[in-house]
């Protein structure tokens, strides 16, 4: 129902930033709380950032904070993750997500949420 397209992860040094795209199909996707996860190989899934419907409220996990920004452009239907200063630990694959309950709060859990994108690789060099 709900399709995630995601771009912008590649190879940065470590200092480095980019900024990683979110685009989401459907109308009802400015009621959708959002979130960013990621995993690196051999590790589970872990919580990077989430944004309410409204993008009035964001949080982030206690090792991206100060260093990660989450953002929305509901009239784009399009979710950002700015990622600044990247450390080698950052390496993995970033994955896009929607909380298919209207206007639900966002969450850190992964199973709060109904549709995912594809992944993209983000490789940080030391």
């Amino acid at each position: 129902q709900v399709q995630l397209v995601e771009s912008g992860g590649g190879l940065v040094q470590a200092g480095g930033s980019l900024r990683l795209s979110c685009a989401a199909s459907g109308r009802s996707f400015s009621n959708y709380a959002m979130g960013w996860f990621r995993q690196a190989p051999g590790k589970e899934r872990e919580f990077v950032a989430a944004i309410s419907w409204s993008g009035g409220n964001t949080y982030y996990a206690d090792s991206v904070k100060g260093r990660f920004t989450i953002s929305r452009d509901n009239a784009k239907n399009t979710v950002y993750l700015q990622m600044n200063s990247l450390k080698p630990e950052d390496t993995a694959v970033y994955y896009c997500a929607a909380n298919g309950r209207l206007r639900g709060w966002p969450s850190r859990t992964g199973s709060m949420y109904d549709y995912w994108g594809q992944g993209t690789q983000v490789t940080v060099s030391s």
